[in-house]
Formats: C-alpha cells, structure tokens, sequence
C-alpha cells in the first residue's frame, strides 16, 4: 500500500466513450463549433468568466490548452454520439499527480442537452477514468454556493459536501462568491458507481 500511494498519476490526453457521449481531448479545432452551442448567457451565470463572444470563447479555450501544457488541467470536448455534434466542454482540473488528486469541473452542456443523460455520462467516464485508469485517491468537485441546481446535482452522484470556502472567488460581476467542495475518495468510488450505472441503465 506504501508503494502504491507513492505512485505518480500519469494523466495525458485520452477519449473516453459511453452509450450517448464521447470525451474527446479538446483542441483548437472544436472552436467554432462551441461558439455555435455555447454563447448562451444562462451556461454562464454561475461562471466565473462568462463567455458571451466568439473572442471570449477562443480565449476561454487558449487558457484550457495552456493549462493543459503546464500539466494542472486535461480539457475535454463533449460529442453527443447520435448526432456527432460538438454540446460542451468538461476538464479534470487541479491534477496532483503525487498527491492522486483531481478536480471535475468547468462543466458546461448547451441547454438542448440538459435534463438528459449527457451530464450524468460525462460524470461516469471521468470518474471511472479517474480511479479505475488513473489511480486517484480523491476527486474533487466544487460549486457557488448560490448554485442550487449544482449543488444538488453534484450530491446526486454521491459525492459528500465537505465544507464552504468563504471569500473564494471575485467574479466578473465583481461579487464575491463562496464555494461549496464536494469529493468522492476512492474506497466509495464503487457505491457511487453502482448507483451511476443505476442511473444509466449500465
């Protein structure tokens, strides 16, 4: 178990597949095709920095692949396989790779696509990824604490509120927001599973 919990988290680019999403490494490619989903001002409300523009959504994608490069954040393009079409973006975020720690998050599916199975997919793939390729001890999630559609999802899945972190965030608005962390931790990895395939019909 010692030698196990030393062991780094390699991490790097991957597809993840499920019955009615792909997750594919996001790219420069899949600009024009989140414009066309994604300048939705309600996908942003809870956002720190919304992307109301052709320019911001380039912008909020160069950030995404430059932190992907500094090896913190691994980006994702959400394909719904029916269509083929580009709905969303997702990330693991925050990656410890000696620690075996990553965050899920900077979620966003077009409105279409909400109320679907899409969200929930997108959950399973990334955090069976997580602990059953990666290794991860712990995965984090976090919301506003305004957010209480987010919140109630996040505990849907089986992840336990941890605790609010006051004063987290200035966002573009200028409000101060609180963030509420959730994380599901390794040894509970199987029930949340049981209850996601549940959920799918898996």
């Amino acid at each position: 178990m010692a030698e196990a919990a030393m062991k780094e988290m390699i991490v790097a680019p991957v597809t993840l597949e499920g019955r009615h999403v792909r997750l594919e490494p996001l790219s420069r490619a899949h600009r024009d095709a989140l414009v066309a989903v994604g300048l939705d001002e309600e996908l942003w409300r809870w956002i720190p920095d919304p992307v109301r523009t052709p320019q911001e959504m380039a912008a909020y994608l160069e950030i995404a692949l430059a932190d992907q490069a500094r090896g913190v954040s691994l980006p994702f393009a959400i394909v719904e396989k029916k269509s083929g079409q580009v709905i969303g973006s997702t990330r693991y975020a925050n990656i410890e790779r000696v620690h075996r720690r990553v965050e899920i998050g900077w979620t966003w599916v077009a409105r279409q696509w909400q109320r679907t199975a899409v969200n929930t997919e997108c959950k399973y793939l990334l955090l069976r990824h997580a602990f059953e390729t990666l290794g991860s001890m712990r995965v984090e999630l976090k919301t506003d604490s305004l957010n209480e559609k987010s919140r109630n999802a996040i505990l849907r899945i089986g992840a336990k509120q941890e605790g609010v972190f006051r004063n987290h965030m200035i966002t573009a608005s200028g409000r101060i927001r609180h963030s509420i962390y959730f994380s599901i931790i390794d040894s509970e990895w199987p029930e949340v599973k049981s209850r996601l395939e549940e959920k799918l019909n898996i």
